[in-house]
């Protein structure tokens, strides 16, 4: 009897209630033990959502041949609403005759999914043809509503219901996205796909082992390295060409410093040297960059280790109002090449030898400041920050971070950090003189060197206010 009793439970549905974004309704998903038994609650919502995705998607259709004449049009909402509820009809059947996966419940749906691509498909071509027009829009968003409300009948209905929502949001972009291909020149789409590929495609493959002695290096980290020049100079163009020159440059400088301040400049850099906007302009978007990262690294300090911020933070305030100030007159000053500004424009987003080859540069740096580091002592970890810190100032403070009280004391792991920034702020001096010259590094320097001089200061009199 108890077992009896325990069986007559099982089969009970386990009832989960999940709100979907469709409308004012509200679906209830049933999970059963025999993924093909289904009872009318479940049949009946599941047709109902089917029902709605195909309302969806044929309310943007309808919408736009609203003006057309009645008769006209191969499918319109009516036509849509029912070919996703005939969709999740052949489900059901399929799932009734044994599921989808067995011999007699897959044929019956291919034929049914066949057959509607085939009657769907000759309509719209004849309704091309009446129109005189050459457009698969209508078919294929037809036979995708078919295939949904299968899919709602058969598989996850949070999954339809996601699907659905985004087929009539892509159908609804019709204008914005022609316009976006019309403005796409080729050396943005090859940038973004190369960017795309180096993310989605070579990093999930690329070793994440050291290779190499001494702790070798890390082909992952070297990589990701190389992603983020790109993307930061990737997103400086794109927002300079939808932005203008003044308030791309700066956005691109505070999002791009959010990742990496050096990745900024060097892009800038590039740009400087190629002609391609003014050095002043640039070189405020640097210096934007910098105060971004000084703030970023007491940002880090504060959550991992809040009592270092007694001596690193007023040298990191003092230098990031510099950086502040220095960007400021920068972007709204009167300079000379006030008349380039109105000229800029980025030629190319990205150079990609030149950004793996400076992720390579940058990762020889961190291993080198990593071996110096281990071998010397506190000495060395504050060396070994410096270095590091040429290409990377996060790692550095976080690692920094932890080892305080031991094996580093809170004054010599705030020294080593500080060194870190200011080594990374002397980075961009080497990098204006030899990337981009003229100008833009001279203003670079002057930039970065009175960062350091407030840094110093800061820094001098916390030391004397401390010990006093």
């Amino acid at each position: 009897m108890v077992g009896a009793a325990k069986r007559e439970r099982d089969r009970q549905p386990i009832i989960v209630p999940a709100v979907l974004a469709l409308g004012r309704s509200r679906w209830i998903a049933w999970r059963y033990p025999n993924g093909a038994d289904m009872d009318f609650p479940d049949v009946l919502s599941r047709l109902a959502l089917a029902l709605g995705i195909g309302l969806l998607i044929g309310l943007e259709r309808g919408w736009r041949t609203r003006e057309a004449e009645a008769g006209s049009r191969a499918a319109g909402i009516r036509t849509f609403a029912i070919s996703g509820l005939l969709g999740s009809t052949a489900g059901a059947i399929a799932t009734a005759s044994g599921g989808v996966a067995s011999v007699g419940g897959g044929i019956l749906l291919a034929v049914a999914f066949a057959t509607y691509a085939a009657v769907i498909t000759t309509f719209c071509r004849d309704e091309n043809r009446a129109d005189q027009t050459f457009s698969a829009t209508t078919a294929v968003a037809a036979i995708l509503t078919f295939a949904l409300g299968a899919y709602s009948a058969v598989g996850d209905i949070r999954i339809a219901t996601a699907a659905g929502v985004a087929t009539a949001g892509v159908l609804a972009a019709r204008e914005e996205l022609h316009g976006w291909v019309k403005k796409l020149t080729w050396p943005e789409l090859r940038s973004g796909l190369v960017l795309l590929a180096m993310t989605f495609v070579a990093l999930p493959v690329v070793p994440d082992e050291p290779i190499g002695p001494l702790g070798g290096v890390n082909p992952r980290e070297v990589w990701l390295i190389a992603i983020a020049l790109a993307g930061v100079s990737f997103v400086g163009y794109a927002t300079v060409k939808y932005y203008g020159a003044s308030r791309g440059v700066l956005l691109a400088a505070v999002t791009g410093g959010l990742v990496s301040s050096t990745a900024v400049t060097i892009s800038s850099a590039r740009r400087a040297a190629a002609g391609e906007g003014s050095p002043r302009l640039l070189a405020a978007g640097v210096a934007l960059a910098s105060a971004v990262m000084f703030l970023r690294v007491a940002a880090i300090i504060i959550v991992l280790n809040p009592g270092l911020l007694v001596l690193a933070g007023p040298a990191l305030g003092g230098a990031s109002i510099i950086a502040i100030g220095f960007a400021a007159i920068g972007a709204t000053g009167r300079g000379r090449d006030t008349g380039e500004q109105s000229d800029t424009r980025f030629l190319n987003p990205f150079g990609f030898w030149m950004v793996v080859g400076f992720a390579a540069f940058l990762a020889v740096i961190i291993v080198f400041g990593r071996i110096v580091g281990e071998s010397f002592g506190a000495t060395g970890a504050i060396i070994g920050a410096a270095a590091v810190g040429l290409a990377d100032v996060d790692s550095v403070t976080v690692s920094m971070t932890r080892l305080t009280p031991e094996p580093l004391g809170a004054e010599s792991t705030a020294f080593a950090i500080l060194a870190a920034v200011a080594s990374n702020t002397v980075g961009k001096i080497a990098i204006g003189a030899m990337v981009g010259r003229g100008r833009f590094a001279v203003l670079i320097a002057a930039m970065a060197l009175a960062c350091l001089i407030a840094g110093v200061a800061a820094l001098a009199a916390t030391l004397v206010l401390a010990r006093s």
